[in-house]
């Protein structure tokens, strides 16, 4: 037996892809209704990172975001801001400059994003580029073609080289769960990138057909708290794509809390990765449809 499918062993996933969603079905029925407030939207709202990933993006369009961040609690008060914005890593300099807060998180997507298809030394040296460009966490893609051919190493020794680029700066992995597929290979996936330094786990990029769904949370919530209760180190969550509207923000929200529990609601270990969502939210908060973001 290899190391890997003994980390598989230690950690057993039992259901089928049917039963993860009557698990899912029964959460939601049982508990969404008592999440659905503003409580709960103002919580969603403060873990957003604001992203854009576009091919138009421009200097100025990535300002007007940073901008809107600086204002936000002049024209919402009493509404907790997002927390982090979210860019490719030729645009983070510009973030960085124009960001009040040099607190504030800056995210930036590398390692050959979307599809993770490149050379290694090209994700370090993006990887490397977006620190110094004034990132502080990075969102890295799962080499998804190399985990379907079993090809774990891999995929481990990667996640594990741009942890070490990264050092203390938080190293979000993206699972693209819509082209895993299978509950078994989320779950797969979802360990391999805990044990390889993912500080967070995230479902996908959004650049894809099927992106993050209630039962991708299920799966890897459940591995997260696996992972946690077999080794005691809290690795942190990240839905994106996909997730647009207040009822499904609240969806995943509720998964999050009922599968992890309170220590995972915070910005700090629990994120949503959206553009559309921060507008809704707000709107919900708000009473009235609001454009803000």
């Amino acid at each position: 037996m290899d190391k890997f499918q003994e980390l598989f062993a230690q950690y057993p996933f039992a259901l089928n892809d049917e039963q993860v969603k009557a698990q899912v079905s029964d959460i939601e029925a049982k508990h969404f209704d008592e999440n659905n407030n503003r409580d709960v939207w103002m919580q969603c709202l403060s873990q957003i990172d604001l992203t854009t990933l576009s091919g138009d993006d421009t200097i100025a369009k990535v300002e007007g975001m940073a901008n809107a961040v600086n204002n936000f609690e002049k024209d919402f008060p009493g509404i907790p801001n997002v927390a982090a914005i979210c860019v490719y890593p030729a645009m983070a300099e510009y973030v960085r400059r124009t960001l009040k807060d040099p607190k504030f998180n800056i995210a930036c997507v590398s390692g050959g994003f979307p599809a993770s298809q490149t050379f290694i030394e090209v994700k370090v040296a993006e990887t490397a580029l977006a620190l110094k460009a004034g990132a502080t966490e990075i969102d890295i893609v799962l080499s998804v073609g190399k985990f379907l051919e079993g090809r774990y190493q891999e995929c481990f020794d990667e996640i594990s080289e741009l942890k070490a680029v990264c050092g203390d700066k938080h190293l979000k992995v993206i699972l693209e769960t819509g082209l895993l597929k299978t509950a078994e290979n989320i779950w797969k996936a979802s360990i391999l990138a805990m044990a390889a330094g993912a500080d967070f786990i995230k479902t996908s990029t959004g650049k894809i057909s099927v992106n993050a769904t209630p039962e991708a949370t299920f799966i890897m919530c459940s591995a997260i708290k696996a992972w946690k209760e077999k080794t005691g180190q809290k690795v942190c969550y990240k839905p994106a794509g996909g997730v647009s509207t207040t009822e499904e923000a609240v969806q995943h929200y509720t998964l999050v809390k009922e599968i992890l529990g309170q220590d995972w609601l915070n910005n700090r270990s629990f994120r949503f990765g959206a553009s559309r969502l921060a507008n809704n939210l707000l709107s919900s908060i708000v009473g009235q449809e609001t454009k803000y973001f």
